[in-house]
């Protein structure tokens, strides 16, 4: 089975392209090749450049390619809803001008894809829903007119991708508005597979109270992309007793290098590449404060290795 360990900015803390703090972006793709990555995400739109002169010969001179483009917005707003259609149409028009690597067999859905998350640090709702990442029992959910929004502008953000032959798939996301299990149930039942697919993470699942593995399986059907990262277990009980947003929590280090945390790496691989028979883009996660970007390579580096040799061959 052909499985491509890909990884995504966000490991060297870049999610917001306006953070004055963020490592250029030569540095990231230079390192991604490094440590043995084959693929990148975009990142956030104009991290990288938007023309395909400058962003070209870096991304073969490193031999990465940048399967991915990403929608973080708050999904729900009216009024910013323009802007994030303008952001789609710019997105999926230049990552389907980038190379992309030959669909494997097993492989639901051909690069590039579109992921959709729905995420804000300034909207009061989403900042409440923030706070109570990671719990499912006290975070309030949308009513259902508000819900109904949230859908149709997915549905909006799919049909523009599709325009440019971009697979969108929606990726549940600790402190937004899809985020827990009756939610993700939700989704696939308004959102059908022939208009988008599910980016499911391990690392999201395990933090918002979910087993990895059996959302897995149970969402197997609608799953073209997976997006790995391990959990400090001691450091999650710490945070889960705290009132902190999301990205806080990640500041203070409750992501590790995959390996050292909680899932169990080996038994997904077995489910993964023997059971599932998944080929395609599995893309290592880490998120941090960009200030800590000086041990991102190690890190993720870390991950690499380990996957590969628990049976992640590339």
């Amino acid at each position: 089975m052909t499985i491509y360990i890909s990884g995504a900015p966000c490991c060297w803390g870049v999610d917001d392209a306006n953070n004055p703090y963020l490592p250029d972006w030569k540095q990231v793709v230079q390192e991604a090749h490094q440590a043995g990555f084959t693929g990148m995400e975009l990142g956030p739109y104009t991290y990288m450049p938007t023309n395909l002169p400058d962003l070209l010969p870096v991304l073969k001179q490193n031999n990465i390619t940048i399967m991915t483009g990403t929608i973080f917005e708050d999904l729900i707003s009216e009024e910013h809803f323009p802007d994030i259609i303008e952001e789609t149409e710019n997105i999926c028009q230049l990552v389907s001008q980038l190379p992309q690597k030959e669909k494997q067999p097993h492989q639901h859905y051909s690069t590039p894809y579109l992921t959709i998350m729905d995420f804000s640090d300034n909207d009061p709702a989403h900042l409440a829903r923030d706070y109570n990442a990671g719990h499912p029992d006290r975070a309030e959910r949308l009513d259902t007119a508000k819900w109904n929004l949230l859908m149709d502008h997915i549905k909006q953000i799919c049909e523009i991708a599709a325009k440019y032959h971009v697979r969108p798939v929606v990726h549940p996301h600790a402190g937004g508005f899809i985020e827990f299990e009756d939610e993700i149930a939700k989704l696939v039942q308004d959102i059908p597979y022939e208009l988008a697919g599910l980016c499911l993470d391990t690392g999201h699942l395990y933090y918002s109270k979910m087993d990895p593995e059996t959302m897995l399986r149970k969402y197997w059907n609608r799953v073209d992309y997976i997006h790995f990262k391990d959990i400090d277990q001691q450091k999650y009980e710490e945070v889960m007793q705290e009132k902190i947003k999301f990205f806080d929590a990640c500041a203070d280090q409750v992501m590790c290098p995959i390996g050292k945390g909680i899932i169990d790496y080996e038994r997904l691989h077995v489910l993964l590449a023997d059971e599932l028979k998944y080929e395609g883009f599995i893309t290592i996660e880490q998120e941090r404060d960009p200030r800590n970007s000086d041990s991102s390579l190690q890190d993720v580096k870390q991950s690499v290795d380990y996957l590969k040799a628990v049976g992640f061959k590339q």
